[in-house]
C-alpha cells in the first residue's frame, strides 16, 4: 500500500468509487430498462419511424453507452478488490505508487499517468471511416 495513503485518504476513496459505482449502474438500468442488452438492442431496433437508418444510429450509440458504461463498472469493481486486498494506488506496469490527485480524478485508475500514456500510445489507431 503506497505510504502516502492515510486511512482517511483510503476511506474517502472507497466511498468514492462507490459513489461512482451507484451513479453508472442507476444510469445502465435507466437505460436498460429493466432489460438484458439484447433484449434493448431489439427493442431500439424495432421502434416506430419510417427512418430505418436513424434507428440504426440510435442503436448504434445506445450499445455504444451500455458498452461503456458495462466497462467502467468492471473497472470499479476490480479497484474495490484491489482496495480491499490492500493493493490499490499502486501501478499495475511499474508498482510504483499512483498520485492519490490522479486516484481523486480517475478512483479506478489502474496505472500511473506516465504508464497510462505508454499504454495510449502502443493502442493501434482505429481506421477511419
Amino acid at each position: 500500500m503506497p505510504t502516502e495513503f492515510t486511512p482517511e485518504d483510503l476511506a474517502a476513496m472507497a466511498a468514492l468509487l462507490h459513489a461512482r459505482r451507484n451513479a453508472v449502474a442507476s444510469r445502465l438500468r435507466g437505460q436498460l430498462d429493466g432489460r438484458s442488452r439484447a433484449e434493448h438492442a431489439r427493442e431500439v431496433l424495432l421502434q416506430d419511424g419510417d427512418d430505418a437508418a436513424q434507428r440504426d444510429t440510435d442503436r448504434e450509440v445506445d450499445l455504444a453507452q451500455s458498452d461503456k458504461d458495462t466497462l467502467e463498472l468492471q473497472a470499479i469493481d476490480e479497484a474495490l478488490a484491489r482496495l480491499a486486498q490492500a493493493r490499490y494506488g499502486m501501478c499495475a506496469d511499474c508498482d510504483e505508487p499512483i498520485p492519490l490527485a490522479r486516484l481523486r480524478l480517475e478512483p479506478q485508475a489502474l496505472c500511473c499517468i506516465d504508464c497510462a500514456a505508454r499504454r495510449e500510445r502502443s493502442r493501434p489507431i482505429p481506421p477511419s471511416m
